[in-house]
């Protein structure tokens, strides 16, 4: 039986297509396109009736500081929403962490190539992509935004990072503050079509993302040629889990492991509509930051590198998915095992000669998370005050 809601209208041919694979799934996901974070989004009201000043002191009081803090006596709506963020769920084991670290910074060169050039591009396909477009937040400040996300994972990975009080667990709550605030200025803009879209930033597209973060992450790291075993690929998935908890996705969305996380992936990617408009610009966009990431200034460098990216990406995702996108086209025969050669060949010469440099395409791709995994500040506690990021102060 179908949900007795009112779906979105953009879902609606998806939806049907869906549930006729998985009906439950379909179902879940599509009833939280409906709905956002009610924690979060409470104390985000909160935060925005107060003076912008003291909005960030109290952010930074309950992110940094015991719950128990003066500060946070005078102000119970953010004192019970960090009191909810310190009680763990049963699920968690912070020592099943460990396998992950030592993968991820294993394969730390690769972990960018496999999120900018496949996992970011699939999101950007969804409806995922209008809240960005509207905001301009990829558009107008992508580096910035890159480095911030780049950091948030080089942290979630580090031993002690998703602990209380660890780097990680800071920047997860700050990203699901980030997301509240964001929420919040579409749901009161006449840019947003709640009718057509549903919920702006919603559980359903945080479900999909976290998905994708993690399962088809592994996916795409594997086709470019990064090493792992079971337990360590079991292990971070675990680590994007909690990660995702702390950002406000509901355990009815919440994936339990890399198989389900795949179908989330799989059912969600089915109920979404059609790449349109706002997903070209954004995918496109995101790739031709990459010369901008590792500091290209040269127009043609930039460009070369851009034509690799562009390859690269067409080979992860696929034509199809590429075509949609309207990538320039490109045969990608061979491109694959070419890079996963180059990167068996940059290990061993790095092994052998540690202060060697090299200029190609593949190295300035897969040192775009060394160039970019820290902002040149430390965490930021400001959210945004504008729906649009060029009249936002700086976050």
């Amino acid at each position: 039986m179908a949900l007795e809601i009112n779906i979105p209208v953009d879902y609606l041919p998806g939806y049907e297509k869906a549930r006729a694979i998985d009906p439950e799934l379909a179902d879940r996901y599509i009833a939280h396109t409906k709905v956002g974070d009610p924690d979060a989004d409470a104390v985000v009201g909160y935060l925005f009736s107060l003076p912008r000043r003291e909005s960030i002191a109290l952010v930074r009081e309950g992110i940094e500081n015991p719950d128990g803090s003066e500060l946070l006596r005078q102000h119970p709506p953010m004192r019970d929403f960090i009191r909810s963020l310190n009680a763990t769920p049963d699920w968690l084991d912070l020592e099943a962490f460990h396998p992950a670290y030592r993968m991820f910074h294993r394969n730390t060169r690769l972990v960018l190539a496999a999120m900018l050039g496949g996992v970011l591009v699939e999101g950007f396909s969804t409806n995922i992509s209008k809240s960005f477009y509207i905001t301009g937040r990829l558009r107008d400040s992508g580096v910035r935004r890159l480095r911030q996300n780049n950091r948030h994972m080089v942290e979630i990975f580090l031993p002690g990072g998703l602990e209380r009080y660890g780097e990680g667990w800071k920047l997860s709550v700050r990203v699901r503050l980030i997301h509240a605030r964001i929420r919040y200025l579409l749901q009161n803009s006449s840019d947003w079509d709640e009718a057509a879209w549903g919920e702006p930033v919603s559980s359903a597209h945080l479900a999909f993302a976290i998905a994708a973060f993690s399962a088809r992450l592994l996916r795409h790291m594997r086709a470019l040629g990064a090493s792992f075993d079971d337990e360590e690929a079991a292990s971070f998935m675990q680590v994007w889990r909690y990660s995702g908890c702390l950002m406000g996705i509901p355990d009815a969305v919440l994936f339990e492991d890399e198989a389900d996380a795949l179908r989330m992936f799989e059912i969600g990617g089915i109920c979404e509509p059609t790449s349109d408009f706002e997903s070209i610009v954004m995918a496109n966009a995101l790739v031709h930051a990459a010369a901008q990431v590792v500091g290209i200034t040269d127009r043609a460098a930039a460009q070369k590198l851009t034509g690799y990216v562009y390859r690269v990406s067409r080979a992860i995702i696929g034509n199809q998915l590429a075509d949609e996108l309207n990538y320039p086209p490109a045969s990608t025969f061979g491109v694959l095992p070419w890079f996963r050669l180059q990167s068996r060949y940059g290990r061993l010469i790095r092994k052998a000669w540690p202060n060697h440099a090299t200029h190609s395409n593949f190295a300035h791709f897969t040192d775009l998370f060394t160039a970019s995994q820290y902002d040149e500040e430390g965490i930021s506690y400001r959210l945004p005050d504008h729906l649009y990021s060029e009249e936002s102060s700086r976050y």
